[in-house]
């Protein structure tokens, strides 16, 4: 090999495309030694080494961003990109899983003959919506407690639930006080569910607490195959609000 190639030498003998080298050069990604005297690109030992060095982290998935921050800002070393590699790709796989949730809970509702294409939609767009209200962080951290949650303790909570609006909806169609002994403690096992899924995280909760408030706790659960009657909202409010004033009450 001559000390210095053409572009058209170097693409051949790095199987890759003259657009491909111009590429490069024009986002300042590997910039050719020199320029002839009519503008032809000429690369040398160098460029031909960060070639090797940018073909290499193609090759593990690298972006060409993080290439060139691997490659050219102090600091940060190979292993520091490749941990920012691998912490995308978590997020892409957690992404996916809870894609992958969503579409087996609408195929179960399609099964069960309880929603049509509408319902499904909104209840897409209401998911994409819902993600929105947590931190990236604040998703992965419910991500890694789901994953290591026991098997079936998914759908035994789901069951909680189910039995728990239940019970609220028997005991305010009967007329009781939302600050009865008998609700109150309906509540208090609705907020031991409501802290499992947030792993006691304030800053979970207080993004939960915002999503409820924004979009409204009927429709967020309507988008979860959970229909409330009408007003039970309220009254389980309602009862939150007489158990914290029971609680406050006891410890002071």
């Amino acid at each position: 090999m001559t000390d210095r190639m053409k572009v058209g030498e170097l693409a051949r003998r790095a199987g890759l495309s003259v657009r491909t080298l111009h590429h490069y050069d024009e986002i300042g990604l590997l910039r050719p030694a020199e320029r002839t005297a009519s503008g032809h690109r000429l690369y040398g030992p160098d460029e031909v080494r960060r070639l090797h060095q940018i073909a290499s982290l193609r090759q593990v998935g690298l972006s060409l961003d993080a290439i060139a921050e691997c490659l050219d800002r102090d600091g940060v070393t190979l292993e520091r990109t490749l941990d920012l590699q691998i912490e995308r790709l978590r997020d892409e796989m957690a992404r996916q899983e809870r894609l992958c949730g969503l579409l087996e809970r609408l195929r179960g509702r399609l099964a069960d003959g309880g929603a049509g294409v509408e319902e499904l939609t909104e209840t897409i767009a209401l998911t994409v919506r819902i993600e929105s209200y947590y931190t990236p962080e604040q998703l992965q951290r419910l991500d890694r407690r789901a994953r290591e949650t026991p098997p079936g303790r998914m759908e035994a909570v789901q069951a909680e639930w189910t039995n728990l609006f239940a019970a609220f909806a028997e005991a305010m169609a009967g007329g009781a006080d939302p600050g009865s002994p008998e609700v109150t403690e309906l509540a208090r096992r609705a907020r031991a569910l409501i802290e499992e899924f947030t792993g006691g995280d304030p800053g979970v909760a207080a993004s939960l607490n915002r999503m409820y408030h924004t979009e409204g706790g009927p429709a967020v659960l309507a988008g979860h195959g959970m229909d409330l009657a009408p007003g039970l909202w309220d009254y389980m409010a309602r009862a939150r609000q007489a158990l914290d004033a029971a609680d406050e009450g006891t410890a002071s």
